[in-house]
């Protein structure tokens, strides 16, 4: 009888981790680790707590990716069959002001988790290294729809990091013969996105000013940029087949939704659902970041070639779902900061 497999998810308190967990844990018999930074707010898995605590199939297990003690301790413990790597330093402009936290903790990081891989795997495992679209950073419109092939332009330094993370997860494939993957996903979100990022800081104020807690009026940043649009429970569902069909050592793959607008009219389709007819729309100078990856349009037919995947869930859901999201939260009490 075959033992059960093991997951690990690094980043299993972000949006992504956790719509990964809930995904393994209703699509799979995998015994499921969820690797967190012991502050990590847990509000993202606050629905799991009740399996957490009773140890049915999900279990928390801390570690730090600046630290290679942490790390290895942890792989020690798990031992994982599969690896998803999506813990990160992950907000772009946070990075701007924070450079060597976001490349230590994205690029280095990595490294210490892929080393440590080789080291205390029973078996050498399937490893999923989430790189990102940032990578691509300024691209012209001639070379749209953007390839796997597409030179590196990074925009950011969180972008640069993200060079790095792709490249080290290709070398420990050819170099050390693991079976690890790189994705460079581009727009996903959903339900749990961070308020920091563009869509949900609108959803979020939306939320806020159709409770009465804000005047009726969105900040924004840049509202030219043009993005393809995919939902996180798409995205999750895409790193599960990455690694369970016929995974290839060292494959980089573009992944990424299959509706595109700019920011604005993302802005300008969740105030058409708001309960409000009077908000404003008003440009902050301190959301503006001092470049930007402007044209983020994937060409996705080699991952939908090899796994058969493709995106399903509409952009009328998914912002619906985020507004609802913020709605709850805000309707529960909670209080934010209006960034």
């Amino acid at each position: 009888m075959a033992s059960v497999r093991r997951a690990l998810i690094t980043g299993v308190t972000g949006m992504v981790g956790s719509h990964m967990a809930d995904f393994l844990l209703q699509n799979t018999d995998w015994e499921i680790y969820g690797a967190c930074r012991w502050r990590s707010p847990l509000d993202n898995i606050r629905h799991l707590m009740d399996r957490i605590n009773a140890r049915d199939r999900l279990h928390l297990v801390d570690f730090e990716l600046r630290d290679t003690v942490s790390i290895y301790n942890m792989l020690a413990k798990v031992r994982p069959h599969y690896v998803f790597h999506l813990a990160a330093q992950s907000y772009p402009t946070t990075s701007f002001t924070s450079p060597l936290d976001t490349l230590d903790t994205n690029i280095q990081g990595t490294a210490r988790l892929l080393e440590g891989l080789r080291s205390y795997a029973d078996e050498r495992p399937v490893v999923h290294v989430c790189a990102s679209s940032e990578v691509f950073g300024r691209v012209s419109a001639d070379k749209l729809p953007i390839n796997e092939e597409c030179s590196f332009h990074p925009a950011s330094p969180y972008a640069i990091s993200k060079v790095g993370t792709d490249l080290i997860g290709r070398y420990y494939a050819e170099a050390y013969g693991m079976t690890v993957m790189t994705t460079r996903m581009f727009t996903h979100t959903g339900p749990r996105r961070g308020d920091v990022f563009a869509e949900s800081t609108f959803a979020k104020q939306i939320a806020m000013i159709e409770a009465g807690l804000l005047p009726p009026v969105v900040r924004t940043g840049n509202l030219g940029s043009m993005r393809t649009w995919a939902d996180v429970r798409d995205a999750v569902r895409a790193y599960y087949l990455l690694v369970t069909v016929s995974p290839v050592p060292g494959a980089y793959y573009n992944i990424g939704g299959s509706f595109s607008c700019t920011v604005g009219d993302m802005l300008k389709h969740l105030l058409s659902i708001s309960t409000r007819r009077d908000i404003r729309v008003e440009l902050d100078p301190e959301r503006v970041r001092p470049i930007d990856a402007d044209l983020q349009v994937p060409d996705t037919r080699k991952f939908q070639a090899h796994t058969g995947w493709k995106p399903e869930i509409p952009f009328e859901k998914t912002m619906a779902d985020l507004l609802q999201y913020w709605r709850d939260r805000v309707a529960h009490g909670e209080t934010f900061p209006t960034r």
